[in-house]
């Protein structure tokens, strides 16, 4: 039992530790009488169970009783039998007897004394008693078989109820002693229970004599306490009141302060918040010039750059059955790209990942600065690589409502040649080129099927060029769309069993800027190649045939000098086989240390063309590795007066700097990336 002692800070101290003291001795004494009536009943329960189990034990026994009379009872009826069985076995043999002694009159010789002759005469009356005489004669005698018959099953059962009358007895005889054990156990725990009883009792009696002398002294000592403590309980009651109502009113007042630090809470999480927005605005800022000052110094170390677009499933290859989209985007960083490939995902980093959701202006968007470059004397040169049906002629060319590279470029280089007006004029020709069955074709020419061919330059520049290639000059949008009508209507296309309109020839789109500062005679002469490639595929799949086989052979023959090129470029071998296709030789120029090349990827997402997309991207991770050398413009002199002027230096800060010294790039990136560790780590320490 717990007692509970409360202190308290008055004068009452003294009255209230008498008065608790006393309800403390009266608790005392009623835990005394509680054990002590808790014993009585466990006495008494112990008692209930013994009788319990004596009564059980009588029971026990009068069934015992019970069972003894049946079985007495089933002797007296077996004795019975047995009379029965020995009055039938005397009259059997009586019978026998009588049988007996007919058996031997009839064995005795007839004795003859006088010869008489007689004349048998047969009536009728003596023939009928001779057959009755006969006939009772065979009724005796089955009776006499059918009393046999029962003579010897009533001795079976005599033997049979002997046999069991003796076990009954053994049987009797074993119940009679286990009862007498039965009894005398029953006795003697009786006995032993009697005395526990009796000795449990009278401990128990004396043991609450005792207590209940030490309790009536307690008592008389509490109840003089409790006349002393009337007083100092009537003032317990009064403060205990008063604590009552301050109890009554705590939930009022603890609503009160949590809702004041509720509000103290919500303003401290929309500062913290609005803080961490803040950080977070910074942080993005920041990885974003991060980004622009990587790709500028890849830029300046001459790597190829390559970019990835993802082209969207057609409507009509939701039905087939290998149609699943394997391709997968990063959310935190667009230039990371997934591909699931036999249960296995493979991860490819590039530039930037375009996904199927991007427009053909998010494309150009991130290409508008390199073009504008061929402004300022640079040979730029855009290339689309991938599979046949990925959508290389899309992205290069698009459809007339939604225009893809090609001419998004042209219109951007009229509108930044029309700004520079009129310090510099500007001269913009066009020529469409062919690459089919490893020979070039003028697209723009009166006669397609003229072979052309790719020679030096004769005024020792080292700059390639092909003979007879016709040019146009264009002004306006007009031009352009002439230009591409009569170059498309000229080229090579054809249906394979992987793409409709499939295109079998590498298509060159080659843009020539030529610039004149009429205030200081500078010249500019800068190239924009824009090449569509034939794409890659396999015979197996394409179903090529014939003329189609032949154009796969050289598409693929050219896209595998391609790739020669790349690794003995990524290796720095001394020999670059440029020479090895057509294709190679006329984007030497491109692919050497004085141009700026992009490469978009294509890919297709479907599940069918997974192994090409693998190799795409590892060809595409390849290129990117790739340094061809700081880029260089065509004339020195026009560098330094086109570059307050050209469009490609506004709005990042980094690119007023790419004309500068390395050592002041690298000191500009290194502040940007303390700047950005700085950002990082204030915005960890405010989410913590």
């Amino acid at each position: 039992m717990t007692i509970l002692i409360l202190e308290w800070s008055n004068p009452l101290n003294k009255s209230c530790a008498i008065h608790f003291s006393c309800v403390s001795q009266l608790f005392i004494f009623c835990s005394v009488m509680l054990h002590l009536s808790q014993d009585v009943e466990a006495l008494r329960g112990e008692l209930c169970r013994k009788d319990e189990e004596c009564r059980e034990q009588e029971r026990r026994l009068a069934a015992l009783e019970q069972q003894v009379q049946e079985r007495t009872g089933v002797i007296v009826q077996l004795q019975q039998q047995l009379e029965e069985a020995a009055q039938r076995r005397q009259e059997l043999q009586l019978l026998r007897d009588g049988e007996e002694t007919l058996s031997r009159q009839a064995a005795l010789p007839l004795q003859v004394k006088y010869v008489t002759k007689t004349v048998e005469v047969e009536s009728a009356q003596s023939k009928q008693a001779l057959i009755e005489a006969q006939a009772h004669n065979q009724a005796l005698q089955e009776q006499l078989s059918v009393q046999r018959q029962l003579l010897r099953e009533l001795e079976q059962q005599l033997h049979e109820s002997q046999r069991s009358s003796s076990q009954l007895r053994q049987q009797i005889l074993v119940y009679e002693g286990e009862m007498e054990r039965a009894q005398g156990q029953l006795e003697a725990e009786m006995q032993s229970l009697e005395e526990e009883k009796n000795r449990v009792i009278e401990e128990a009696f004396i043991r609450a004599e005792s207590e209940m002398k030490a309790v009536h002294e307690n008592l008389a000592g509490v109840r003089m306490n409790l006349l002393t403590l009337q007083p100092a309980l009537r003032t317990l009651t009064c403060d205990y009141n008063c604590l009552k109502r301050q109890v009554q009113d705590f939930p009022y007042m603890l609503e009160k302060a949590i809702t004041e630090a509720k509000q103290e809470i919500c303003q401290v999480i929309g500062e913290v918040s609005s803080a961490n927005q803040e950080l977070l605005r910074k942080y993005k800022r920041e990885m974003n010039l991060r980004k622009k000052c990587h790709n500028e110094l890849v830029r300046l170390k001459g790597n190829i750059r390559v970019l990835c677009r993802v082209r969207p499933v057609c409507a009509g290859e939701t039905d087939a059955a290998d149609t699943k989209n394997k391709v997968t985007f990063d959310p935190d960083d667009d230039a990371v790209l997934y591909l699931s490939n036999k249960g296995k995902l493979m991860t490819f980093e590039l530039d930037k990942v375009f996904p199927t959701q991007a427009t053909q202006e998010e494309v150009f968007q991130e290409v508008q600065s390199l073009v504008t470059s061929c402004i300022d004397g640079f040979n730029v040169c855009i290339f689309a690589y991938g599979q046949t049906g990925s959508g290389k002629t899309y992205t290069m060319e698009g459809v007339p409502e939604d225009p893809g590279i090609n001419q998004r470029a042209l219109r951007l280089l009229f509108s930044a040649v029309s700004e520079k007006k009129p310090d510099w004029d500007y001269k913009i020709t066009v020529s469409m080129v062919e690459i089919y069955n490893e020979t070039l074709r003028n697209l723009l020419g009166d006669n397609p099927n003229e072979k052309l061919d790719i020679k030096m330059c004769p005024d020792g520049s080292g700059q390639l060029y092909v003979p007879g290639l016709t040019e146009f000059t264009v002004e306006s949008v007009e031009d352009i769309n002439k230009v591409f009508d009569l170059g498309h209507m000229n080229r090579a296309t054809a249906c394979t069993n992987l793409n409709e309109h499939s295109s079998r020839s590498h298509a060159l789109l080659i843009v020539t800027v030529a610039g004149f500062n009429s205030s200081t005679g500078h010249r500019t002469s800068g190239k924009l190649n824009l090449v569509d490639l034939a794409g890659s595929e396999r015979i197996t799949k394409s179903g090529a045939e014939g003329s189609r086989l032949r154009e796969a052979q050289c598409i693929n023959k050219s896209l595998s000098a391609l790739g020669d090129v790349i690794n003995a470029l990524r290796s720095k071998h001394s020999h670059v086989p440029f020479r090895n296709s057509r294709l190679t030789y006329l984007l030497q120029d491109s692919l050497s240390g004085d141009s700026k090349t992009l490469m978009m990827v294509q890919v297709s997402p479907l599940e069918s063309n997974v192994s090409e997309s693998v190799c795409s991207l590892k060809f595409a991770q390849r290129v990117r590795s790739v340094e061809i050398g700081p880029s260089s413009s065509s004339r020195r002199q026009a560098e330094s007066s086109s570059t307050s002027s050209s469009p490609t230096h506004d709005g990042v800060e980094v690119q007023r700097h790419k004309h500068t010294h390395p050592q002041r790039l690298g000191l500009f990136r290194r502040k940007n990336q303390s700047n950005l560790r700085d950002v990082g780590y204030s915005l960890l320490s405010n989410m913590k």
